[in-house]
């Protein structure tokens, strides 16, 4: 059976994500991806090599639980909630722009074989692109305390300024990104 189930509206994920956070901030638990790294190398025992990381990992196993469903969720979404129709682009500087940096059938796909396919994965340069864009991520979701999940959805509904100004550093480091780097990139 082939067919593609619609997305949620705003107006059904939306309070849904707040009855989340409701409920998270009710039992005194946070919400937090970044942090599952931290239990992951505690499964493995890098308690043994590294103080931080000698604590009780099992008392965050529903944050382990939620990262499964994350992946989970992600193959659906993949699989059957990603539509398969050209992606419609009304600014033509959009398309020229694009075309400049070297992407082939605009608009053709939602994920450019550019950026997403397996051949560019796994060349040299795409290769080097993952493993420093993973350095920095991890650096940066460490040294801020958070990832922008945590931060944005958490962190700013619980009326916190560190991460407000995380994700004020988020969005600046986006614009840096597509305006700055990514030009170099392509």
């Amino acid at each position: 059976m082939d067919f593609i189930l619609s997305p949620w509206p705003w107006y059904v994920a939306g309070p849904l994500i707040t009855l989340v956070m409701f409920l998270l901030f009710f039992f005194g638990k946070k919400f937090g991806v970044s942090s599952n790294l931290e239990n992951i190398c505690a499964i493995g025992g890098a308690g043994k090599l590294v103080d931080f990381f000698k604590f009780d990992w099992r008392k965050n196993t529903w944050n382990l639980l939620f990262v499964v469903g994350l992946i989970i969720g992600g193959f659906i979404s993949g699989q059957w909630l990603t539509p398969d129709v050209a992606v419609v682009l009304d600014n033509p500087q959009t398309v020229t722009d694009l075309s400049e940096l070297g992407f082939q059938n605009i608009g053709a796909q939602y994920l450019p074989d550019e950026i997403f396919g397996t051949e560019t994965m796994f060349s040299l340069k795409g290769f080097l692109i993952l493993i420093i864009a993973g350095v920095f991520v991890g650096f940066g979701s460490r040294y801020a305390g958070g990832c922008t999940s945590g931060h944005a959805i958490v962190g700013l509904s619980n009326l916190e300024l560190p991460s407000l100004i995380s994700v004020i550093g988020f969005f600046i480091g986006g614009l840096v990104m597509t305006w700055f780097i990514l030009p170099l990139l392509f």
